[in-house]
């Protein structure tokens, strides 16, 4: 009887054994542990939050992030070769809006030296002139900042009328392709607003046709109309179409009892 027992405890401890080893042989040898990547990185200045065009930035807007060496653009500002950047640039205005994280580049940044935002972001021998418009003047709202309009100007003929005794009306086009620079106090399009109806809007003219502008405003009534985006692209521009700084009429539309005529100023 004894010899039974154990005779099966011994196969009970050889079986348990063989399981054990084969279990051991069975467990996969442990990963190689991954190799450690070493990436070179340089020390850019970017906006810590989103900033607005026209806004005036603060040391607390701008701070220093670790960016890769090899996609950091030679115009990006290091701290490498510019570490009191964030003391030069507070109290520069913003000529564009900049994203939070973008980094931070000095030619979208300007400084003011106590002078307006517009006459800051104004080009050399440009000039900001406005005009008064309203919703039948301005095509209902839908001019914004930056967009390309023509000058329009709508007046008495009173020439014709004195020899004809026929109430005479001529439209004709003062500017061509000027830009918008603001309507009312808006400069750009915020909170995904889609149209500004507004009272006033400055155009960037020559100063030659500031004079234009200013002589028509006196003569009738000025209204703005919305160039295409295809014409208003000079690479584009068709060749019939007047340049930006004509400033001189290209034609004129002579109404007399419902009809319309055309006559070309000499």
């Amino acid at each position: 009887m004894k010899v039974a027992r154990l005779a099966v405890l011994g196969i009970a401890v050889v079986a348990g054994g063989g399981a054990a080893l084969l279990a051991g042989r069975s467990e996969a040898p442990p990963a190689a542990p991954a190799p450690v990547i070493s990436i070179n990185t340089v020390d850019i200045l970017v906006a810590k939050k989103d900033i607005n065009i026209g806004q005036t930035l603060t040391a607390d807007d701008m701070g220093w992030v670790a960016w890769p060496a090899e996609s950091a653009s030679p115009l990006f500002l290091r701290r490498s070769d510019r570490g009191g950047a964030i003391e030069q640039l507070a109290g520069a205005i913003a000529r564009v809006p900049i994203a939070g994280g973008e980094p931070l580049r000095e030619s979208k940044l300007i400084k003011a030296n106590g002078s307006g935002f517009m006459a800051a972001i104004l080009p050399a021998g440009m000039r900001a002139v406005s005009t008064e418009i309203s919703p039948e003047t301005g095509a209902s709202g839908f001019i914004l900042p930056n967009d390309r309009v023509d000058v329009l100007l709508t007046r008495r003929d009173k020439e014709a009328e004195r020899q004809t005794g026929i109430e005479s009306v001529v439209a004709e086009t003062l500017l061509s392709d000027v830009r918008v620079l603001s309507i009312d106090q808006n400069v750009e399009e915020k909170n995904g607003q889609k149209t500004i109806v507004g009272k006033t809007a400055t155009l960037e003219l020559l100063p030659r046709q500031a004079e234009t502008l200013g002589m028509g405003r006196l003569q009738g009534t000025l209204s703005l109309a919305l160039r295409s985006l295809v014409d208003s692209d000079p690479n584009k521009r068709r060749p019939d179409t007047p340049s930006e700084d004509s400033g001189a009429s290209n034609r004129v539309n002579i109404v007399r009892f419902g009809v319309s005529t055309t006559s070309i100023p000499k």
